[in-house]
């Protein structure tokens, strides 16, 4: 009788011959308008790899001519270390957006789906960014110590104070990531999986030395 009345209610709410879609449908609908901008950072990301190459041809041609030495090849390699991290940065803005914001990608049980994929959400892409992002800055600025004696005390100075306020906002955003995903879960979710605690069966004191059993009943 309930089932039969609440197939009868939901047969009111929504009468027959109603569209579905509504003006929400259409304002998610907009999301789609975001690929294009990630379909732009792959074509970001293709410059990149063509930078790569040509500073790593530039780097061969050096070393093949004798024209490097020990300082020029560790500031040539760490440029090609620089364009790799901005290059990871870019796939994660890529993949990790797309996945949030636009549209499952569905790579659930691919062999080569990221392990950071499986559980990517608005806050933890914040937080990847934001240690790429330090990580990034890390390079640049052992691109400056490398070369301490050709670079104006001030650019270190401006250099080291920018690297540590990437990595204050990286630390304060891990900070709160951390209790929006607590607060983003279910309640009793960490519990969920316990066993409730049985009742344990009285203890039976053995019997006195020399007293004689009780009798079974």
């Amino acid at each position: 009788m309930a089932s039969a009345r609440g197939r009868f209610r939901v047969e009111e709410s929504v009468p027959a011959g109603e569209s579905v879609p509504s003006l929400g449908y259409a304002l998610f609908a907009t999301r789609w308008l975001q690929a294009p901008l990630y379909f732009g950072l792959v074509a970001a990301q293709a410059v990149y790899v063509y930078e790569f190459f040509g500073e790593l041809w530039r780097l061969l041609h050096s070393v093949v001519s004798g024209q490097a030495d020990e300082n020029a090849v560790m500031l040539a390699v760490l440029k090609l270390v620089d364009v790799v991290m901005i290059a990871n940065l870019l796939i994660m803005v890529i993949v990790g957006g797309y996945e949030t914001f636009v549209s499952r990608i569905g790579l659930q049980g691919h062999r080569d789906q990221p392990e950071w994929l499986s559980h990517v959400n608005s806050n933890v892409l914040k937080v990847k960014l934001a240690m790429a992002i330090v990580g990034i800055s890390s390079i640049h600025l052992l691109q400056m110590f490398v070369n301490i004696h050709h670079m104006p005390q001030r650019e270190l100075i401006w250099g080291t104070t920018i690297h540590m306020a990437f990595i204050f906002s990286a630390c304060i955003l891990a900070y709160m990531a951390g209790p929006m995903e607590a607060r983003s879960l279910p309640a009793g979710h960490g519990s969920s999986h316990t066993s409730p605690q049985q009742p344990t069966p009285p203890r039976q004191s053995a019997p006195a030395p020399g007293a004689s059993p009780a009798p079974e009943a």
